[in-house]
């Protein structure tokens, strides 16, 4: 089944959400309204809490986990994203904190306590270390990342453009009867 209670915790989905029949999504999870979880994406909130803006697109072959409560980390880290995120195809998220208007390229890894503020472009394949903060209005590349200069104004408008694209794009998926739960 793609959404699978854990513990007497049921992922919680707001309107208009779509999640691929091949997705899977665990535990103690909410997505906000009309975002959406495409193919082999897991979502794992098994023992901390992960929270998903609106309008936030998750693509094919990502995973996003937490960091559990434990001697090493008295807390954890949940695992928080904003509004308006693309998150690119095979991404990894560990307990890292996103904020919105957000593009995550692929095969990015962003690791535990990591903070990414509104409105950054973080390249393809790019690692945020644990702990690291990416600040607003700049793209961010590299392995570790380093910031490359600030974003353009082109660049700004593309984060509302590439979500509501998204937006329209599992809506048609749910018109098609693709969604799975």
């Amino acid at each position: 089944m793609t959404i699978r209670t854990y513990q007497g915790k049921t992922p919680s989905l707001g309107e208009r959400v779509f999640v691929d029949a091949s997705a899977v999504v665990i535990g103690d999870v909410e997505i906000g309204t009309d975002s959406s979880v495409w193919p082999l994406v897991v979502i794992r909130g098994d023992m901390h809490r992960i929270r998903i803006g609106a309008r936030t697109s998750v693509q094919d072959g990502s995973v996003l986990h937490i960091t559990h409560a434990g001697p090493f980390n008295p807390d954890g880290f949940p695992l928080t994203i904003g509004d308006e995120v693309t998150i690119g195809h095979k991404v990894l998220l560990h307990g890292c904190t996103l904020g919105s208007r957000i593009l995550v390229g692929m095969g990015s890894i962003v690791m535990d306590g990591a903070v990414i503020e509104d409105e950054v472009i973080l390249g393809a394949g790019s690692l945020v270390p644990p702990g690291k903060v990416l600040e607003s209005g700049f793209l961010y590349v590299g392995s570790p990342v380093k910031k490359a200069r600030p974003l353009s104004d082109k660049e700004r408008a593309f984060f509302s453009y590439t979500a509501g694209n998204y937006v329209k794009l599992k809506d048609q998926h749910i018109a098609e009867g693709f969604a799975g739960e």
